[in-house]
């Protein structure tokens, strides 16, 4: 996480340096982080539409999860919640890896003081306003675009994730059901009911499918908000005790 403060005006409209003549762009650097993220987005998609390739990545994961998690079948939603919390976990983290939560919080905060004095800007009519506004407005964009590109990195580990991990769950539902007599029975609201059945008759959607997703939504949430609060709460911790930083976005207004 980078503890670095966004540019302050003067920064923000500060013209550029005059150069003697044109320059050659550095060469792009190879790295290792984003050609894992790459891959797996690659991946994850080539698992979506090649059914081996996903039952394959599937049973990689099981032979570290079945003899963990697995308990040789006889608690199958216990199974569920815990394959859910780990993918949850390993996601929450890779996207707090690629998130920089301090940065986000002031861009955040800095666009909001922008929206205030450009409505400001726009009611009084004056174009001078306005174009002032500009600069900043555009500093403001390319910030929002950095925020926005480092989360999709994370998206990329989730997307392999969700898609291996849930082939896995549903192998494992189904050897579950071939070794009890073609059903994966759990007691649900004191009745009996099969994980494998449709839900309310839609063939496509299988009880476990929702189960499973009602176990990694809010697991999702509660991680991801937890190590969100952790490295703003250690950044607080960091600032002078007057609260005030040098280069603060709320300056930008």
């Amino acid at each position: 996480m980078s503890d670095e403060a966004l540019p302050s005006d003067s920064e923000a409209e500060a013209p550029a340096e005059s150069s003697p003549g044109p320059t050659r762009r550095p060469a792009p650097q190879f790295k290792f982080s984003t050609f894992i993220l790459t891959f797996l987005f690659v991946m994850g998609l080539y698992m979506l539409v090649d059914q081996q390739a996903r039952y394959g990545i599937a049973g990689l994961i099981g032979a570290a999860l079945k003899p963990l998690i697995g308990f040789g079948g006889q608690y199958l939603l216990l199974t569920m919640f815990l394959a859910a919390v780990i993918e949850m976990l390993i996601t929450a983290l890779a996207y707090n890896w690629t998130t920089d939560w301090v940065k986000a919080a002031k861009v955040q905060k800095w666009s909001a003081a922008f929206r205030k004095v450009q409505m400001e800007a726009v009611r009084s009519g004056k174009k001078d306003r306005i174009a002032a506004l500009k600069p900043h407005q555009q500093r403001l964009t390319q910030l929002s675009s950095e925020v926005s590109i480092a989360q999709l990195k994370g998206m990329a580990v989730t997307w392999f994730l969700v898609i291996a991990i849930y082939t896995w769950v549903y192998l494992f539902l189904l050897a579950a059901a071939n070794a009890a007599g073609g059903h994966a029975w759990v007691d649900i609201g004191g009745g009996r009911t099969d994980l494998l059945a449709p839900l309310g008759g839609i063939t496509f959607i299988p009880l476990w499918f929702v189960i499973f997703s009602l176990y990694t939504i809010p697991a999702s949430i509660a991680l991801r908000r937890i190590l969100k609060h952790y490295w703003l709460q250690r950044y607080a911790a960091k600032l002078p005790p007057s609260g005030t930083e040098p280069g603060a976005v709320g300056g930008a207004a």
